[in-house]
């Protein structure tokens, strides 16, 4: 008897253990998946930038006072949140980046960005005001204009740059924060 009566208390105390266990458990589920305010949604930024083509090419044209040039190329949101974005020039060589005059126009004619190249990099351009929503395509222009004021000496001049685009989400990002 003495065995039966410490297999039952064993039995016993296996089966009570397995009920404590049992509504830790559940407790710790609970208060893990339920926490009130706090909900988390992860996604990818995915930007087409004129379908990694240049948007001017080298020696396509060559610049002389008083010459305008526009192009037409697009960006577009492949991400899976609405984004806001920035266009701005990196690695401008060549002393043509402190004379030409760049415009960025959207389809509507509006001035989203203005200035000399070497001016308009990436810790100085603001972000562009509109939003860019999932699958959205905001085609653009960009105009080059060489100042009459120039003068002939800049003609010889060059100029190399990589017309850029960097994007955020714009979930929990009302300041348009880049870094």
């Amino acid at each position: 008897m003495n065995k039966k009566k410490k297999l039952s208390i064993s039995v016993a105390t296996m089966v009570l253990l397995c009920l404590c266990l049992c509504i830790t458990s559940f407790a710790l589920a609970y208060a893990v998946l339920k926490v009130d305010d706090n909900c988390f949604q992860t996604g990818g930024i995915g930007i087409d930038f004129n379908h990694g083509e240049p948007v001017i090419t080298a020696d396509e044209f060559l610049f002389e006072p008083g010459m305008t040039v526009e192009k037409s190329f697009y960006i577009q949101n492949n991400g899976t949140w609405a984004v806001y974005y920035k266009l701005y020039f990196n690695q401008v060589e060549g002393n043509l980046g402190h004379v030409l005059h760049v415009t960025i126009l959207n389809e509507d004619g509006e001035v989203l960005l203005s200035g000399k190249p070497a001016d308009l990099t990436k810790g100085n351009t603001p972000a562009i005001k509109s939003v860019l929503k999932v699958d959205q395509r905001q085609n653009l222009k960009i105009r080059f204009h060489f100042p009459e004021t120039a003068g002939n000496s800049m003609q010889s001049g060059s100029l190399t740059f990589e017309l850029s685009a960097i994007a955020v989400q714009t979930k929990n990002n009302k300041g348009m924060e880049f870094e």
